[in-house]
């Protein structure tokens, strides 16, 4: 843990050790240029302390690219509750109401809201004390609510200006798309996509999503352990990160990736993997900002829900467009042409 400490090129770490349950809290702030750290509250095990401190680390690196190209005014962190194997769930609250005062006695530098592990109704007993440094609570609350639906329209809308780079239009009529994870997220982007007329299939390891939308919708399952062979036109990861990587990149039968998934690339060489088999990738910290840019602009920034919805889509599709046409033209990855958008606004703001 001590390396992956000082090897960080971000601005602060806080480390927390929850003696009650055994868990242990990272807050990673990588850069408050533009404003207060926001990002969401991870909860969940992991093999050891370090993979918990490093999935911080990378999560807060993305979210600061994320709010920078999305125009939101706020820097980026991510936090990361690392709950033991055995965790007894009985001890949630205890642990979530003593995070919230480590976020209250932050004074503003860390904004938060759910993410994998997370709810609204977490973020309420967060709030309790935490507050008002906690976005997304329930709507009896007086939160947004979940962020997961506004995150699919944003991906649903990338997926659009995708297709239009790869296929000539827009138009997702008669488009095979396959959804890796259905929930919160990849369950609203698969109603997106049904609408529009596309061809879906899912996966996902959860009984309760199979059940939902194969057995009372009527979409095909692919299993977990073909789903990246599987043959489609976008492959649309939408659980947790790391999944394309050396191993699976070459199975990939799709010519588009595009999904809401954080952390998608295991490693940064597998943009050039992707690129080198000619599949356009959509950097997963712009497709998936819609949540944070939902999050941020209605409960800090007062917007409607139709100004929200215009924000996302357009926010979204003008910049993916940017950086598909700067990859284009410096013969890139779309995840350097991301990477040299986003720390231009950055440098903008020193």
């Amino acid at each position: 843990m001590e390396s992956l400490l000082k090897e960080w090129k971000g601005e602060t770490t806080i480390v927390r050790y929850d003696q009650p349950t055994g868990a242990w809290v990272f807050i990673a702030i990588f850069s408050t240029r533009l404003g207060p750290a926001a990002g969401g509250t991870r909860m969940r095990p992991y093999s050891d302390v370090q993979s918990a401190l490093q999935d911080a680390f990378r999560l807060a690196e993305a979210m600061t690219y994320k709010l920078a190209l999305c125009g939101m005014s706020f820097g980026g962190g991510k936090a990361v509750i690392a709950i033991p194997p055995d965790f007894d769930p009985k001890f949630r609250s205890g642990v979530l109401s003593r995070y919230g005062e480590l976020v209250h006695q932050l004074g503003g530098l860390f904004y938060t809201g759910s993410d994998v592990g997370t709810s609204s109704n977490d973020m309420d007993i967060i709030a309790e004390k935490g507050s008002p440094y906690v976005f997304g609570r329930t709507l009896t609350a007086g939160g947004a609510g979940s962020s997961g639906p506004a995150t699919a329209l944003g991906v649903f809308s990338g997926i659009q200006i995708a297709c239009q780079h790869v296929f000539g239009e827009r138009s997702l009529t008669g488009r095979r798309v396959l959804v890796q994870g259905a929930g919160s997220v990849g369950g609203a982007l698969i109603e997106y996509l049904r609408s529009s007329g596309a061809e879906v299939k899912f996966s996902d390891a959860e009984e309760a999503s199979i059940c939902q939308f194969r057995d009372d919708i009527g979409l095909q399952c692919v299993p977990v352990e073909e789903v990246y062979s599987e043959e489609c036109d976008i492959f649309s990861p939408c659980a947790l990160g790391g999944v394309l990587n050396s191993r699976t990149i070459p199975q990939l039968k799709c010519r588009v990736v595009a999904g809401g998934a954080n952390n998608q690339l295991a490693e940064p060489e597998d943009a050039a993997r992707l690129k080198d088999r000619g599949i356009l990738y959509a950097p997963d910290y712009v497709i998936n900002a819609g949540g944070a840019m939902f999050l941020a602009g209605v409960e800090a920034q007062g917007w409607t829900k139709e100004h929200m919805e215009k924000e996302v889509t357009e926010g979204i599709q003008n910049v993916l467009q940017k950086i598909f046409e700067l990859a284009a033209k410096k013969g890139i990855t779309t995840e350097a042409a991301a990477r040299q958008v986003a720390e231009k606004r950055l440098s903008a703001a020193i």
